[in-house]
């Protein structure tokens, strides 16, 4: 058997049945409604026996609408999966070269010093420590993820060009949204600002993460052209400065997945582009726990 060529479009797939199922049911609401209302057939059980086939026809549609609509849900949960794993594996990748270096760094280090070069192992130290930091300064939550998705945009933003600033105080415990969304969510916005720094000199963005007794706060800010004012009302609506599914999530699906665990997103008033996630800690999401 001759294996498919390419994957299909279950998001194309799944729309086009959700359009054709609502077609149906719109047609023969009309044709119920036509023949109880209009054709002056005077023959009440047969109305009735079409009239119930009629219904259970809608009904059938109906559930097609519904597993096409999950089924879109879990294709995208699928996708955000993956993209967490690989930042996870390039995130572990990382540490285990860092990992595989560190004794030969030390062996070099303390040859120096017996031979009596001081200054050049202090040099060498320096030169480490500088490699260090670009794996430590990503690693300063307990979501592994989050960190992982850290250690990727880095990356990056470092091949761009770009000057990527973390301000973290807070290790995320008791997020109450999955790792998997809230690296989809933060890492659509910094896509958002390495694509609006493309053509920017000295292009600079500002993740600031901190936490209080009741929420959860993300600010990602970034020196790029400012959101035309006739957008800024309209940023979060579908289709208005979206990338499309492909490359992750846009700005109205990130407003719609944080408000299933009743956060907020915001562009922050100014002329650097600032968007601000505020995130409940107690979730609406997530089930009540019993407090003793």
């Amino acid at each position: 058997m001759k294996k498919p060529t390419r994957n299909p479009d279950v998001n194309k797939a799944s729309a086009y049945a959700i359009v054709v199922n609502a077609i149906q049911i719109a047609a023969l609401i009309v044709f119920v409604l036509y023949l109880i209302l209009f054709s002056g057939y005077r023959d009440g059980l047969l109305v009735s026996i079409v009239a119930v086939i009629a219904l259970m026809a809608i009904w059938g549609a109906s559930i097609d609408i519904l597993s096409a609509l999950q089924t879109r849900k879990r294709v995208r949960t699928i996708y955000e999966l993956q993209t967490t794993n690989d930042q996870m594996d390039a995130l572990n990748l990382k540490l285990r070269a860092q990992r595989h270096d560190f004794l030969n760094h030390i062996q070099v280090v303390y040859s120096l010093l017996e031979m009596g070069e001081s200054a050049e192992a202090a040099d060498y130290l320096e030169r480490i420590y500088t490699q260090l930091r670009t794996v430590s300064k990503v690693m300063r939550t307990k979501v592994t993820a989050f960190n992982a998705l850290l250690q990727v945009k880095n990356a990056a933003c470092e091949e761009r060009g770009i000057r990527l600033e973390l301000d973290i105080r807070t290790a995320l415990e008791g997020l109450p949204v999955p790792p998997w969304e809230i690296c989809c969510i933060i890492g659509n916005l910094m896509d958002n600002a390495m694509d609006a720094l493309a053509d920017t000199t000295g292009g600079w963005i500002h993740l600031e993460v901190r936490e209080t007794l009741r929420h959860f706060t993300f600010s990602l800010t970034n020196n790029g052209p400012a959101v035309p004012p006739e957008l800024r009302e309209r940023i979060f609506e579908a289709g208005v400065s979206t990338k499309g599914e492909e490359r992750g999530m846009g700005l109205s699906i990130v407003r719609k997945t944080l408000a299933e665990f009743g956060g907020t997103i915001e562009l922050a008033p100014g002329d650097e582009t600032c968007f601000v996630v505020v995130i409940p800690r107690e979730s609406r999401a997530l089930p009540e726990t019993v407090q003793e």
